[in-house]
């Protein structure tokens, strides 16, 4: 896979984002989770992290259905992120809509937690 094709795939996922992904992005852009900075669909190593806060080095992640199934993947990849200084945070499509001060709430305290360590 190579670099160019990532940063496409990216941009791609930029200008198409998954409908919750839209509504977590609501959530984080332009500051407005506790003036957190925010990017999304971030290519990192051989991935593309869906929203990054390179400050708190926290990573969220909006897991659709297929993630279920990616279980192995998603493991490896947290792993890589983690041993790259990322803490990287899973949210279910079912939690965005239904819990969404849940996920603010764990997004904040995870982002306390990382300027105090």
């Amino acid at each position: 896979m190579s670099d160019d094709w990532l940063r496409e795939r990216a941009k791609d996922m930029r200008r198409e984002p998954a409908l919750y992904e839209k509504r977590l992005w609501k959530i984080l852009r332009d500051r407005r989770l506790e003036g957190l900075k925010f990017r999304r669909q971030v290519v990192l190593g051989r991935y593309v992290a869906d929203f990054v806060c390179f400050r708190h080095r926290l990573i969220v992640e909006a897991d659709g259905p297929l993630h279920g199934e990616r279980i192995d993947h998603d493991a490896a990849r947290d792993a890589w992120l983690t041993t790259e200084g990322f803490l990287v945070l899973r949210f279910t499509n079912q939690q965005i809509e239904s819990r969404s001060w849940e996920v603010i709430g764990a997004i904040v305290a995870a982002s306390e937690r990382r300027l105090t360590t």
